[in-house]
């Protein structure tokens, strides 16, 4: 959409103060974009670390795996999931906090001996899915950030500076017109007047 002006001073000086808000704030875009693809490839760095350390709990439960089927599920629930946030680049961002789980148990003395491993175990299980979850929640939140940033930076760079300052100039040009030719009919007027003058 073409910048709308008219060809007066008022118009000029509102353009030019939207072109020095764009070139002031231009910069900063261009800093803040940078930094969430840095933080981007750190936060998807995490994530692998992450799904690798997931990997490698499941690999040491090994032929263990099978007892689970035999896991008594409402011996073991999770009571509360606690979350806190990140401010990166102006972006709130969730960090996983706690984790509370409730055990219980009918006979502690008729519970198999691997049950306390089980349960240990499936607390690592649960906490590294969740830092999984919240670790690509993170990723989401951050990759719109940064396309929304990119969005702008382009907006701002490559259309409505380029435009706002040539309509700026437009103005600028046709004020400069209109007061040469002021300056031009005065010199008409001024020599009719004085030849007017010599005549009488």
């Amino acid at each position: 959409m073409a910048v709308k002006f008219q060809y007066n001073k008022v118009s000029m000086q509102v353009l030019q103060k939207e072109l020095k808000i764009r070139m002031v704030a231009l910069p900063t875009l261009k800093s803040k974009e940078a930094y969430l693809r840095i933080t981007i490839k750190k936060e998807k760095y995490r994530l692998d670390d992450l799904k690798t350390a997931l990997d490698t709990l499941r690999m040491g439960i090994g032929e263990s795996e099978q007892l689970f089927s035999e896991f008594p599920i409402p011996s073991l629930t999770v009571s509360s999931v606690e979350y806190d946030s990140d401010n990166i680049a102006g972006i709130t961002i969730p960090v996983l906090g706690g984790i509370g789980f409730s055990e219980s148990s009918p006979s502690p003395v008729l519970d198999p001996s691997w049950l306390s491993w089980g349960r240990t175990t499936v607390k690592k299980l649960i906490r590294a899915v969740s830092e999984i979850d919240v670790a690509e929640n993170r990723v989401d939140l951050l990759e719109y950030a940064r396309k929304k940033t990119t969005q702008k930076v382009n907006l701002y760079e490559k259309v409505q500076i380029p435009e706002f300052a040539e309509a700026v100039l437009k103005i600028k040009r046709y004020l400069e017109d209109v007061e040469n030719l002021e300056k031009a009919a005065q010199k008409i007027t001024k020599a009719k007047q004085m030849a007017a003058a010599g005549l009488s």
